[in-house]
């Protein structure tokens, strides 16, 4: 028998697709490259910063790894693993949880780093250059290997370093000054 491999022409093609499965895809090139599931790790922090996030703006602004989020560029869509959605969000995500190009930018996007160099480059570097792109105002990486939280936020057209937190930092974020949370704090459950 011979299977042929879907492929979408726009981004809009692509969201009309169902396969009824709970799989999560980008869109690369027109074709879904099916995502992996996260490490257990990454879970534990995203779910860390999740509650702490959803204490301050409540939890129906806090999303998690399952928010996709277009982007220019390929892939055509990410998921990152905790997003702070803006208020007006809620409505727009009522049917698909997905923020489009044309909606307002969700406030902040956090991604923990996955081991490997190629997941470094695509959470330092790429991602770094698509949320830009689409102007998220507060991106972090958070890296369990070197038990970093780097803050970054958008100046302009690029992002600016706030800050490269370690050990005993209070973490400074721009969008979020009421987050009083110690780096050591996310990390103290993986040393």
């Amino acid at each position: 028998m011979l299977t042929t491999k879907t492929r979408f022409q726009s981004f809009e093609e692509y969201l009309e697709y169902n396969d009824n499965s709970e799989k999560l895809y980008e869109l690369f090139n027109g074709e879904l490259i099916e995502m992996p599931p996260e490490s257990g790790l990454n879970i534990e922090i995203a779910n860390f910063l999740f509650l702490q996030f959803a204490s301050l703006v409540g939890h129906t602004r806090v999303r998690g790894h399952g928010l996709e989020l277009e982007v220019r560029g390929e892939p055509k869509n990410r998921y990152p693993d905790l997003t702070i959605i803006r208020e007006e969000h809620r409505q727009q995500l009522s049917k698909r949880n997905t923020i489009r190009l044309f909606m307002s930018p969700p406030l902040l996007v956090i991604e923990v780093v996955s081991p490997g160099d190629i997941q470094r480059e695509r959470d330092y570097i790429a991602k770094r250059i698509q949320y830009q792109d689409c102007c998220v105002p507060e991106y972090w990486v958070v890296d369990p290997q070197t038990q970093t939280i780097l803050v970054l936020e958008l100046k302009g057209e690029s992002y600016q370093e706030v800050g490269n937190f370690s050990n005993n930092d209070l973490i400074k974020s721009p969008g979020f000054k009421e987050l009083e949370l110690k780096v050591f704090q996310i990390f103290q459950t993986i040393s």
